[in-house]
C-alpha cells in the first residue's frame, strides 16, 4: 500500500506567505472592506505595520477600494430585501464614511418603498390585514430589516 508523501516533500511550502500575498487571495474570493481586510491579516499573525503596508499598495494598485467593497454590499443586501438603514449600519461597521455611504445608496436607484412591500408579500402573503396585532407584527418584521418608520408606516397604517 501506497502512503502519501508529507506536505513539504509534495512542493508545497510551509512558509507563511507575506501579508500583500495573503489580502491578495483573500481579495481574489471577495471584496473586502479595508479595515475588515487588516482585522483579518493581524488575526493571521501578521504586524500592524506589514498589514498596514499591504493595504498601501493594494489600494494603489486598485485591488483594494472601500466603494468598490460599499457597492457590492449595498447591491447585496437590497437585492436580499434589506432597507436602506439596515445597509448604512452594517456598511458603518466597516468603516465606510457617511459621505460614501449616502453616494452608494443614491447609486443603487432603489424605490424602497416598493421593496418594502414585495417584502412584506413574500413573508405575509398577498391577503390585506385587519386588526392592529397582524400590522404591529408586520412593522416590526419591516423595521427589523432596516426601513425606516414612515415607510413602515405608509405600508402598515391602517386601510379604514
Amino acid at each position: 500500500m501506497r502512503r502519501n508523501p508529507p506536505s513539504a516533500s509534495r512542493g508545497r511550502s510551509t512558509e507563511k506567505p507575506g501579508a500583500y500575498a495573503k489580502a491578495l487571495g483573500l481579495l481574489v474570493r471577495r471584496e473586502r472592506s479595508r479595515r475588515e481586510l487588516q482585522t483579518r491579516l493581524e488575526r493571521d499573525g501578521y504586524s500592524a505595520e506589514e498589514s498596514s503596508a499591504a493595504m498601501e499598495t493594494l489600494q494603489e494598485g486598485g485591488q483594494l477600494s472601500n466603494a468598490r467593497f460599499a457597492e457590492m454590499l449595498a447591491w447585496t443586501r437590497s437585492n436580499n430585501g434589506y432597507g436602506p438603514l439596515r445597509i448604512t449600519a452594517e456598511l458603518r461597521t466597516h468603516a465606510i464614511a457617511d459621505a460614501e455611504i449616502r453616494a452608494v445608496l443614491d447609486a443603487l436607484e432603489v424605490d424602497w418603498q416598493e421593496l418594502a412591500q414585495r417584502q412584506l408579500r413574500r413573508h405575509f402573503g398577498q391577503g390585506g390585514v385587519a386588526d392592529a396585532k397582524a400590522r404591529a407584527r408586520q412593522a416590526a418584521f419591516l423595521l427589523r430589516r432596516g426601513f425606516d418608520a414612515a415607510t413602515v408606516s405608509a405600508l402598515t397604517r391602517s386601510k379604514t
